[in-house]
Order: C-alpha cells, then sequence, then structure tokens
C-alpha cells in the first residue's frame, strides 16, 4: 500500500466515531489485590487482534504480598464460587482505604468512596526517561511567576438571585466602579461570574451589603427615558477563605503531595477576568471576532476564532496553555434566511406541513432573537413555534375586548405588511401567556454557540479553515497571548502575576521504533519503520484469520451498486494478505434502505442463523449521512453478537488499494488473525511483559452525539488473548446509561433463586476467555483507560479498580494479580514544535517517537506525552499518559518504550 499504515491509522482516528481507542496506550502504577469468591460469566465478546498506543509511568507504591514465582505459570483450573460474594463485596472499602491519604482505624468503618482527587495519591515519578536521542521542542505553555499576596476569598451572593453569568458580571463591575474608593479600599478583585470573589489583600470588611441598580439590557437602546427600566440588587460579599500561596509554591517543589486547586483557581479566574468581559467564554475557551476573521459553515451557521486558555502546575512551575481553536456559531441573521439556508428552502410563500413545522421547530427552539421592529431592542428565546400559520392567528388587544389577527396588528400599529404570512410564528414567552413573533422581523441574536452536531461539509469546512501547520499554528499561539496583553492588566497586575511571552522550550528524547516480524512466505519478514511510516508491499500477515460465513449489507443510496464489486476486491486483498476468506458470500449480499436500519439487520442475523451459518463477518456499507455508525454497532455487537467491519460509502467506491488493506488488516484482527508482532515480544525481551503471564487490557466510554439527550453510552474493553505476544484481542461491548462515564459492566453480580449470587462482567469474562487461550493466570494486569477528564481520575481509578479487584477474587480466592492502572488523554490542548527544521517528519511536525516527561509534565505525579505517529496535515497532537496506580514498579524508560512500541501494532483501532 502506498501510504504508510501509521497515516492511515491516524486517518481513521481523526474520522471514526466509534473509540475503542484505549489500548493505544502504554503502562503503569502498581496495584494490590486480595480477592475471593467466584460464580459463571456470560457476555458477547469477540477474538481479534489488537494493539495501540501508550500508556504513562507508575508511581511507587507500597508493595503488596505478590503471587509465588510458580503461580503465574500455573495451568490450574480457575475456582468458582457460587454460593458466597462476600469477599468480593468486601474488596470496596480496601480499595477506598488504600487509595485514601488519612490511614483507617481498625476499629472505624471503612469510609465513603473519595468523591474528590484530594482523598487519593497518585504514585510519584520514578525518575526522568534517558532512553532515546535527545532533542528540544517548543510547547505552547508559557511561564507565570507569581509575588507573594496576602490572597482572600470572598463569597458573593444576590437579592434577587442573578441566573445569568453576563449579567453577574455587568453587576460586578458596576459595584466596582461603585464602590472601589469608598468601600473596597481601592482594591481590583477578580469575579468568576457567579459565587467567587478574589483580591490580593483584605477588603476593609468581613462582611458587608452593598447595593447596585443595573439597567435593562433589553431596553438600552431607546431613546425614551420612560422605557428604560431599572432593578436594584442587594449583593453581600463575604469572607470565605485566605488561599496560601506558599502552599503552592511547596507543592510545585516537590515538598507537598496534594496540589492546591483552591489558590491555582485564583490565579486562574485572575488571568481570565479581563478575557471573560471581552470575549465569548465557551468552557476554558474565547470567542470573538476580534480574533480572528469568521468564516461560513453553511446552512446558517459559521466558525469564530479564539484561544483556550489553563493555568497548570507543572515541572517549570506555574504554566498557561494556550492554544489556538475554532468553534461553530449561529449567524445574526433574519430567522427567515436562517430556515432558507438551513433547510435550503426556496420558496417561503407555501404552508409548512406538519413533518416541515417540526423539523423547523427543533432547528429555533432556544435560539434568542431580537425583534426588530420596536423602538428599542428587546431579545427573547425562542420556546417554539405555532402550529397555524400566522395569517391564521389572532389574540385579545390591552383592552381585554378587541380581537385582532397578527398580521393586521403589525400593519395598523407598525405599519408593516407581512411579507411571509404563511409561515408559523415564533413563540417567545411562556404557554400561559405567548408571545407570537413574525419570522421575518426576527434576527438572530450574535454570539450564540451551535452545540448540534455539525454535518459533513460543516466539518470539512471548519477543519479546512482551521488545520495549521505547525510553523502557522505556533505563530498564531504567539499572536493571541500578545492580544492578551496580561502586562497591561491591572488585576493582573494588582495580583503579582507575570506571564512570559516566549513558548516554553522543553528537553524531549526520540523513542527508536521496534522490529516488526511478518510472516515468512512474504518476501519481506521484518521491517524497522521510519519516520513512524511503513507499508504492506511485500509483507504477509503473521497470523491469517479464516472467515467461512460472511455477507454485505449496503445502506447506501448514493453508492447503492458496487457492493458486489467491493466484496470481491476486498476478498482478494485479504486473501492476498495471509487470511483464509471464503470467495463467495454465505447469504446474499443486499441493500437496504438507511431508516430500516435495525429491521435490515434482524433479517440478515435470522436468516445466517436459520441456515446454520453463523457469520463470522458483516461488511457494511454506511448509509451516505452520517450519524448511524453508533447505532450499527451497538445493534450489532450488543444484541446480536456480530462482528462487523463498517466501510464510508466515499471511501468504498474509490476502489483504492490502500483502503482495501487497511480494511483487511482491520477485519484479520476482528476474526482472530495477528498482523504483526513485536520482535522483542517473540524474544520475550519487554521487560514487565515477557517475563510473566501478563494481560493488557484497553477500555473507553464512547457517548451520544451533541443533541441526543436520551441515548446510551457505549464502554468498550478490550484484552490481550496470547502471551507473550501480546497482539491477539477479545473485546466486548456493552450499552450504559447516558453519559455515564464509569464503565459499570466491569464487574457485576446477579442474584440467582437456585444458583444464589452468580458473578459475572466484562473483566471476569476477558480473564477467563486468556486462561482458555493460554493455559495461565495472568501475573500482571495493565489497565489503559482512554476518556477520562483529570476531574474524573479519583472517581475512575476507586470504581474500576475495585471492579477488576473483585473481578479476580470472584475467580479463585487469593488470586491476587497486580495491577498497573493508566489514563490515556487525546483531548488535551498542549502542542509540541520542532525548534530544529531538520528534526521533523514530512509534515513539519516533530519525529514519531517524540516523548517529554519534563518541564510541562506534572510537578511529582507520574505522567509523560508521547508523539508515536507521524502527521498527516495540520499540527499533531501528543497522547497525554497519567499513571494513575502501579503495583508492577515501572520505570519511565520501561513504560515510554512499551507505549511507544505497542503503538505500532495498532490492533485497537482495526476493532471499529
Amino acid at each position: 500500500m502506498s501510504l504508510p499504515m501509521a497515516l492511515s491509522f491516524l486517518f481513521y482516528f481523526l474520522f471514526l466515531a466509534f473509540s475503542i481507542f484505549i489500548l493505544s496506550l502504554s503502562v503503569s502504577y502498581r496495584l494490590t489485590a486480595i480477592f475471593r469468591r467466584g460464580g459463571g460469566g456470560s457476555g458477547r465478546g469477540r477474538d481479534s487482534s489488537r494493539g495501540p498506543g501508550s500508556s504513562g509511568p507508575p508511581p511507587q507504591v507500597a508493595p503488596t504480598q505478590p503471587p509465588s514465582p510458580s503461580a503465574p505459570t500455573t495451568s490450574t483450573t480457575l475456582a468458582n464460587h457460587p454460593s458466597s460474594s462476600s469477599g468480593a463485596e468486601s474488596l470496596s472499602g480496601e480499595v477506598s482505604q488504600k487509595l485514601t491519604l488519612e490511614p483507617q482505624s481498625a476499629t472505624t468503618a471503612p469510609p465513603l468512596l473519595p468523591s474528590s482527587s484530594k482523598a487519593v495519591s497518585f504514585p510519584r515519578r520514578p525518575g526522568l526517561g534517558t532512553v532515546g536521542e535527545k532533542c528540544m521542542v517548543r510547547a505552547n505553555h508559557f511561564l507565570v511567576e507569581v509575588a507573594n499576596k496576602d490572597l482572600h476569598y470572598y463569597h458573593v451572593s444576590t437579592t434577587p438571585e442573578i441566573t445569568s453569568k453576563k449579567v453577574n458580571r455587568t453587576m460586578m463591575r458596576e459595584l466596582v466602579e461603585s464602590y472601589k474608593k469608598s468601600h473596597l479600599g481601592g482594591r481590583c478583585p477578580a469575579y468568576d461570574g457567579w459565587k467567587r470573589l478574589y483580591t490580593a489583600g483584605a477588603l476593609p470588611f468581613d462582611s458587608k451589603e452593598l447595593f447596585v441598580k443595573l439597567i435593562d439590557e433589553d431596553h438600552t437602546r431607546s431613546s425614551s427615558s420612560s422605557a428604560r427600566k431599572e432593578r436594584q440588587f442587594k449583593v453581600e460579599i463575604k469572607l470565605a477563605s485566605k488561599p496560601d500561596l506558599h502552599h503552592l509554591q511547596e507543592f510545585l517543589r516537590g515538598r507537598h503531595f496534594e496540589c492546591p486547586q483552591e489558590t491555582i483557581q485564583v490565579l486562574d479566574v485572575v488571568l481570565r477576568a479581563k478575557p471573560s468581559e471581552n470575549y465569548n467564554a465557551v468552557g476554558r475557551s474565547f470567542f470573538s471576532p476580534q480574533l480572528g476573521s469568521k468564516g461560513e459553515l453553511g446552512n446558517g451557521i459559521e466558525y469564530w476564532r479564539g484561544y483556550y486558555q489553563s493555568l497548570r502546575p507543572t515541572q517549570m512551575g506555574l504554566s498557561l496553555n494556550i492554544d489556538v481553536s475554532a468553534r461553530s456559531f449561529y449567524e445574526p441573521i433574519l430567522i427567515t434566511e436562517f430556515v432558507e439556508k438551513h433547510f435550503r428552502c426556496t420558496n417561503l410563500s407555501r404552508p409548512m406541513s406538519d413533518q416541515d413545522r417540526n423539523k423547523v421547530e427543533n432547528a429555533l427552539k432556544g435560539i434568542k432573537v431580537e425583534p426588530n421592529h420596536m423602538e428599542y431592542a428587546k431579545t427573547c428565546k425562542i420556546v417554539g413555534i405555532s402550529r397555524e400559520p400566522i395569517s391564521q392567528i389572532t389574540f385579545t388587544l390591552d383592552d381585554k375586548r378587541t380581537n385582532v389577527s397578527v398580521v393586521q396588528y403589525f400593519r395598523d400599529k407598525y405599519n408593516i405588511v407581512l411579507k411571509y404570512a404563511s409561515l408559523p410564528a415564533l413563540q417567545c414567552g411562556s404557554e400561559a401567556k405567548p408571545i407570537y413573533l413574525p419570522m421575518e422581523l426576527c434576527r438572530i441574536v450574535g454570539g450564540q454557540r451551535y452545540t448540534k452536531k455539525l454535518n459533513d461539509q460543516q466539518v470539512k469546512a471548519l477543519l479546512k479553515a482551521t488545520c495549521q501547520r505547525p510553523r502557522y499554528r505556533e505563530e498564531n499561539v504567539h499572536k493571541m497571548v500578545e492580544v492578551n496583553n496580561f502586562e497591561g492588566d491591572e488585576r493582573v497586575k494588582e495580583f503579582g502575576i507575570q506571564v512570559k511571552k516566549e513558548l516554553a522550550l522543553v528537553e524531549a528524547r526520540v523513542l527508536p521504533p521496534p522490529t516488526l516480524k511478518y510472516h515468512a512466505s512474504g518476501q519481506e519478514r521484518s521491517v524497522i519503520p521510519r519516520f513512524g511510516a511503513w507499508n504492506m508491499i511485500n509483507k504477509k500477515m503473521v497470523n491469517g484469520g479464516k472467515v467461512d460465513f460472511w455477507t454485505c449489507v449496503n445502506f447506501s443510496s448514493d453508492y447503492a451498486n458496487i457492493s458486489e464489486d467491493f466484496c470481491k476486491e476486498l476478498v482478494k486483498m485479504c486473501n492476498n494478505k495471509g487470511m483464509v476468506f471464503c470467495q463467495t458470500a454465505s447469504i446474499r449480499i443486499r441493500s437496504a434502505h438507511p431508516d430500516r436500519i435495525d429491521q435490515a439487520l434482524l433479517d440478515v442475523f435470522k436468516e445466517s442463523t436459520s441456515l446454520k451459518r453463523p457469520l463470522q463477518l458483516l461488511i457494511i456499507i454506511l448509509p451516505d449521512q452520517t450519524g448511524s455508525y453508533g447505532k450499527i454497532k451497538r445493534i450489532c455487537e450488543t444484541e446480536l453478537g456480530i462482528v462487523s467491519q463498517c466501510c464510508q460509502p466515499k471511501q468504498a467506491a474509490r476502489f483504492n488499494n490502500q483502503y482495501f488493506e487497511n480494511l483487511a488488516l482491520k477485519i484479520n484482527s476482528k476474526v482472530g488473525g495477528r498482523n504483526t508482532v513485536l520482535d522483542d515480544a517473540i524474544q520475550r525481551k519487554i521487560p514487565r511483559v515477557s517475563d510473566y503471564p501478563t494481560i493488557i487490557f484497553g477500555a473507553d466510554v464512547t457517548h451520544p452525539q451533541p443533541g441526543d439527550d436520551s441515548g446510551s453510552s457505549i464502554a468498550a474493553v478490550v484484552a490481550s488473548m496470547d502471551w507473550p505476544e501480546v497482539t491477539k484481542y477479545r473485546a466486548i461491548v456493552s450499552a450504559q446509561p447516558h453519559r455515564e462515564e464509569i464503565i459499570q459492566d466491569l464487574y457485576k453480580t446477579v442474584q440467582d433463586p437456585q444458583k444464589g449470587v452468580v458473578h459475572s462482567g466484562m473483566i471476569r469474562e476477558l480473564l477467563v476467555a486468556f486462561f482458555n487461550s493460554t493455559g495461565q493466570k495472568p501475573y500482571r494486569i495493565i489497565f489503559y483507560r482512554d476518556g477520562v477528564s483529570e476531574g474524573q481520575f479519583s472517581q475512575v481509578l476507586l470504581y474500576e479498580v475495585d471492579a477488576i479487584r473483585k473481578a479476580c477474587a470472584s475467580l479463585q480466592e487469593g488470586y491476587m494479580p497486580r495491577v498497573t492502572f493508566i489514563v490515556v488523554q487525546k483531548r488535551h490542548h498542549t502542542r509540541l514544535f520542532p525548534t530544529d527544521r531538520n528534526q521533523t517528519d514530512r509534515s513539519g511536525n516533530i519525529q514519531a517517537g517524540t516523548v517529554v516527561d519534563t518541564s510541562i509534565c506534572h510537578p511529582t505525579g507520574f505522567d509523560f506525552y508521547l508523539n508515536s505517529h507521524a502527521g498527516i496535515q495540520g499540527t499533531s497532537r501528543p497522547t497525554h499518559y497519567h499513571v494513575l496506580y502501579d503495583e508492577n514498579n515501572f520505570t519511565a524508560d520501561i513504560l515510554q518504550g512499551l507505549t511507544n512500541n505497542l503503538c505500532y501494532t495498532y490492533v485497537l483501532l482495526f476493532f471499529l
């Protein structure tokens, strides 16, 4: 194949929506386990090859009593204990106690699981890595220096309560302007927009009530003073605490282990205060037309440029992470223009059908509009649209006697003849007192973020507009820092904060790539990738899988006639690369309408089952419109138990050999084959993996797309099924509650009337499968967890480690494999830029294998950034690995090397 596999891997990562992406990491953190009891397990899974990404290094934890050296290699059957679960159930309190900083008295009950990271001690960095070629890179982190100030936190409450952050900021601005000299001691406070006010020094009081008058913003443009509305608010300011800067300094020096989040929050609010007043704040990002040119995305949506900003503790001190960004917003246009653009309507004079009316209502609900026929600006939020056209709507005037139509009212009062009287009216106000406004007289208020899912064309337009090569992205980041002008901010000066203008210069290393082994029958039996890239030309899979029963369902309308030829070429490629793939489908290849996905898949399942030809693989050509992938995967993997391979219709229609090769590699992994093997694995030279039987887990949760408020989240767990090669994996998928990040089915029990407590769950099932495949019990568990934010670290660690322990204990009393738990993050804003143009890949990015564990990493924790792949377009995003728990005593070099090497087997992505 002409394009390297590594590039293909990244491409699919960017464009495929279902992320079992987790095993793309590596290893770390020591874990202790005490386990017992057991039962039966059930679940749907599949064998397949898979390998992945990376992971982070482990911290030093008090050692636990390991199994005897002979235990890992024994082939003793895992015992089942159906009657009791007390051993597994007792582990919850034990896990909490082991991970909690406070020692527990023997006479006190186990505490509740901590809800804050402050209650959990993560492993300390075991030292810096030394392996690899040293180099220097720049990071979009800016050093922040803070003078020793007397910080104060005051709690703010208003009567009546204000629920809008924007109004809160206006209120506080008026308060400071009115009382700064008289009551605030000349202080320039920083306000978070809700309840927190911070000062660099004490205010002249501990508690005080002040009064502020605000002019209703909906009436500010009125020329008539009688139309202006004033509201008075009582603002109570009360001293709450005094954040300690000394504690922060000690933490940054590594002398304290608990991060003083409150102090960091004070400084973060100070640095965000001015941008929050000037720009549109979205999470930790700011957007404004002042920060760059706007651009159309189509359908009445535009993008605004901006930047992300976050203050973080790092080894070099406090660091301000700034990155360029872009988000979608509604265009500030008339509602009629929006309807024309969004629904591509060419004739708004025709009455709407009920179906069209529902679509329009769903698109307009929640949007703020500004009627342009009034003397003053008044905004209101759309709560719905009328069922009748506006020409048929009447209401009673204020005299409570005269009934008049909306059309007549606007003609008589404003001398406006409505052009689109057949359109429904916009409904504002409440159900009890609705306000009806014509669409053609209402303009969308600017600066409203579009939170629904972008279509394919909009995504492409946004990527095209924002995708920047490293050099240009670095320049734009630097411009954002200059635009912020922190040194000119009075508030920043008062708090004694200085932000350096230069990007951080960071020490890095480029790790060597591993040697990959292929089948001996190919012309090339091994390869050492260069620049993170290689191809499959003259190579064959190490172990080709076998597919006897398969078929294809095509849901594409635009490419409905490609199914037979596409499958023929795909089967040919699979066989050429070493698989044993039956030439003919076991049941009829068919096309189906995208509105009948459920029924079409069920029909295929029933037909194959009735013919006693259970499908080993179902090839699916996706619908032309996006959004069906998750549903198809859920039905196939969790309801019908069918291994599926989804194909994008446009890609499939190109009949490109490289695409067929990539699909063949994915399919081989899913049906139990192995594409390649690490040479070090064959020679048993992988530290912490080759010495004792080791199982590598990967886990992730995929949530419903924006706008879906009820769909299930999908949890996926994969685990290696071969040792010492660790390239063959089995996957289990499970649906769980909407937007739930904690994986619910890792371990579970069910009360059976006859059997008593029955143990099951994804971890238990995969451990049994490993034992059945290798004849050995794992001595080590390395668990890679994707998609977890830093605020969820302690919660995920506590609950999911507890589930791992219980699953082990349910299999055999005293079974205690050592556990390492690593979180992998891709959704962060750190970017690394080359300092030497001779040390880049073809795209101008840093080289594949670049690892950073200095300067911008955590002051004491075990984390690192790894850029394992070669860049395709734009600026590469390194993966951030955090070791949260480690019983396997990983060093930085061992963990980083393992992580990097596993990335080259990338079986994980092949489950997509």
